[in-house]
């Protein structure tokens, strides 16, 4: 078992490090608020007083931060991971940030003699609690190959998906598709709706047909037809808009920096936009099926 700096304990990092926990490993968390690190603490986990004090005997560092400056920051600052850190420690990256800066701080990493990998998650708050994360990994293989084991007390899925950064950039690709086709399969039940077609049967028909995807028959946004999709929690969020927007944007800028063309993920990103500050920031990004609805 390995003594695990965790560094983030948000709504994702938090069970996530908990997963650790019970897989047997030594968790010592650390987060600037004050509320996540009480909910490490009761779960019976240790939380350490400053970043360099959960890092200093880590065998293994996991982060999972909000963007690409907080993961800067954290592993290149002057009290960062990468100064903290022993030469054998594995550098684990979860959080979703831009390839660029990925790929950056692997560099670092590097250089430092460091073992990392970007590995950046799929399933939400859900997948977290429950331990199903799908895990897009880039990094060497040998880097990986040390993740691996940790990653499967967190998640069912874990892909190799390249080099540094490349998991990075399959997680921005993943979640323009499901940007893209959350739009599409809203905008599909209201114009159902407009058209007298009951929403079970538009169900029935599409999830067995040509228009099948997760985000109808796993995360059907009208309520209903998949009794566990927010839709029938009022949209209470398992992925945010917020965070849909952020990854679209990630995408977008993305597209931009290798000019590539993706005219649907750049409408679904002002769509994405329009549904926040209209003041579905907090709500589940299936409830822009109501937002699409009202325009």
């Amino acid at each position: 078992m390995a003594r695990i700096a965790f560094l983030g304990l948000g709504n994702m990092g938090g069970p996530m490090a908990a997963n650790l926990g019970k897989a047997g490993h030594e968790v010592v968390g650390y987060d600037v608020v004050a509320a996540a690190r009480d909910r490490h603490t009761a779960a019976g986990h240790a939380v350490a007083a400053a970043l360099g004090e959960a890092v200093a005997d880590a065998q293994v560092v996991i982060t999972m931060l909000p963007a690409g400056p907080q993961v800067e920051e954290v592993y290149g600052g002057a009290d960062g991971v990468l100064a903290a850190a022993d030469a054998s420690t594995l550098l684990i990256d979860c959080s979703t940030i831009d390839v660029a800066t990925a790929r950056r701080v692997a560099e670092a990493a590097e250089a430092r003699g460091l073992a990392m990998v970007d590995a950046p998650v799929s399933g939400g708050t859900s997948g977290a609690a429950a331990g199903t994360l799908t895990f897009m990994v880039g990094g060497p293989e040998a880097a990986f190959a040390r993740a691996e084991p940790l990653l499967a007390a967190m998640g069912k899925t874990i892909v190799h998906a390249g080099d540094a950064g490349a998991g990075q950039a399959a997680k921005v690709c993943n979640n323009m598709i499901l940007g893209i086709s959350m739009i599409a399969v809203s905008e599909a039940f209201n114009l159902a709706d407009a058209l007298g077609l009951d929403r079970q049967k538009l169900f029935d028909i599409s999830s067995t047909a040509s228009g099948q995807c997760w985000s109808l028959t796993t995360y059907c946004p009208v309520p209903g037809p998949v009794p566990t999709s927010p839709a029938n929690r009022d949209y209470a969020p398992g992925f945010t808009s917020t965070m849909m927007q952020k990854d679209l944007a990630l995408a977008a800028d993305a597209a931009t920096s290798t000019g590539t063309a993706t005219p649907l993920g750049a409408r679904a990103l002002e769509l994405y936009e329009a549904f926040c500050a209209a003041g579905g920031d907090a709500t589940d990004f299936s409830g822009i099926v109501r937002h699409l609805r009202r325009k």
